[in-house]
């Protein structure tokens, strides 16, 4: 994969050019594919959702987004996390609605070493990271792109802007505040 190619790509896309994402595809697929197995890998056994049809369904809803100002690859894969995201939260909101909130689905956040991994219901996730970043925008971003995408320290500090120094203080200070958080049941307003 390379990221020249890529980053021309993108920047075709986002000019309109629907030959530019039709090449795009290939380049990214195997990485968006590992992404999504990263993020069903803990998901309820037996889901119905496999990590393909979860890498198309993200991509036809970044087929919409032509007005991202794609910064690099990194950034790409970044929304693409939050993208497949969205779609696991929508995934469950629609099971729980069938259901009338029987049985939560759990994700696994699997972030690197400041970070552990922990089982938590997707919507009370989503709705945490909500409420994070309405607190602070930066932090929440940060948690999507190293839970969700599996980005490096190295690579979430490029997109965001900052240090990697910073990018390991600031997981610190997130993964308290979502300790806190989802340990009082997500019952604040």
């Amino acid at each position: 994969m390379n990221p020249s190619d890529i980053g021309a790509l993108l920047d075709g896309w986002r000019q309109g050019d629907r030959d530019a994402l039709e090449r795009l595809l290939p380049l990214v697929y195997a990485e968006l594919r590992r992404i999504a197995a990263r993020q069903l890998k803990n998901e309820r056994p037996g889901h119905t959702l496999q990590p393909t049809a979860l890498v198309h369904e993200a991509f036809l809803r970044l087929a919409d987004q032509r007005q991202v100002d794609w910064q690099n690859q990194a950034h790409f894969f970044g929304v693409a996390a939050q993208v497949m995201r969205r779609v696991l939260v929508d995934y469950a909101r629609r099971r729980a609605a069938l259901k009338r909130g029987e049985g939560a689905e759990l994700v696994s956040i699997e972030q690197a070493s400041d970070v552990a991994s922990t089982d938590l219901p997707v919507l009370a996730l989503d709705a945490a990271l909500n409420r994070l970043e309405k607190i602070d925008p930066g932090l929440a971003k940060l948690v999507e792109l190293r839970a969700f995408s599996g980005l490096s320290n190295e690579q979430a500090a490029l997109i965001l802007g900052v240090s990697p120094s910073t990018v390991k203080r600031e997981l610190r200070t997130a993964k308290a505040w979502l300790t806190n958080e989802l340990s009082c049941g997500g019952r604040r307003e």
